[in-house]
């Protein structure tokens, strides 16, 4: 479910940069010929899609702290409850790489 969570916080964000650089681009293009209400009218937009943009980064920051800040509670956790069980785990994922590495 995290994974869904993130990918749709990510596809989200795609998206509001994606608008906020196509309006931007509409701004630069049409900047020389908008006189005005035009100009005003796609500023508010640019302005609306970079808060939007803003506003899904935050989200999908906080998201990812909360959960980086849960796995490593998480961790701690099982290494203080499980601290020979941890330590062997260790001693064996530095064996494996020891061995990979020896290999090449």
């Amino acid at each position: 479910m995290a994974r869904k969570t993130a990918k749709n916080a990510q596809e989200i964000l795609k998206a509001d940069f994606q608008a906020l650089v196509n309006d931007t681009e509409r701004l630069l293009e049409h900047s020389a010929s908008l006189a005005g209400e035009q100009a005003d009218e796609l500023r508010a937009q640019i302005k609306l899609s970079l808060l939007n943009a803003r506003e899904s980064l935050e989200q999908t920051k906080e998201s990812l702290q909360e959960r980086g800040e849960a796995a490593v509670t998480a961790t701690e956790d099982y290494v203080q409850a499980n601290p020979w069980q941890s330590v062997g785990i260790a001693a064996g994922i530095g064996f494996l790489i020891g061995l990979l590495a020896t290999r090449r």
